[in-house]
């Protein structure tokens, strides 16, 4: 089964680092995906960057409307993800607890799934 490790960070909390602090950060996370990939359960993963990069797209009446970020309303952001192939949701829990970003942030681990359940 496929599940995804997302990685929800407070939206200052990297600015908030050294560049040092920064660069440690994203070594300890490359190491976790060089374990999962060892291990054969991980299927992609990427650090995203900050939401003043983003932009939010909706549709109402046909009509797109954009949103450049950054987000004023925003508290958190996801800041990376792990696509990962687990048997179980428990594996894919156990998995997300040795994620070096449980530390600093929260990982949410979600089942893939179609919208519909």
């Amino acid at each position: 089964m496929a599940f995804l490790l997302l990685i929800v960070e407070p939206v200052e909390q990297r600015a908030a680092r050294s560049p040092e602090e920064g660069r440690e950060a994203y070594r300890q996370m490359g190491e976790f995906a060089d374990a999962l990939t060892a291990r054969g359960v991980l299927r992609a993963c990427e650090s995203l960057t900050s939401l003043k990069d983003a932009s939010r797209v909706s549709r109402a009446d046909g009509n797109a409307r954009v949103i450049d970020g950054p987000f004023a309303e925003a508290k958190e952001m996801i800041g990376g993800f792990f696509l990962l192939d687990c048997e179980t949701h428990a594996e894919a829990v156990a998995i997300a607890a040795e994620c070096p970003a449980a530390s600093w942030c929260t990982v949410e681990v979600r089942k893939v799934g179609p919208c519909y359940l």
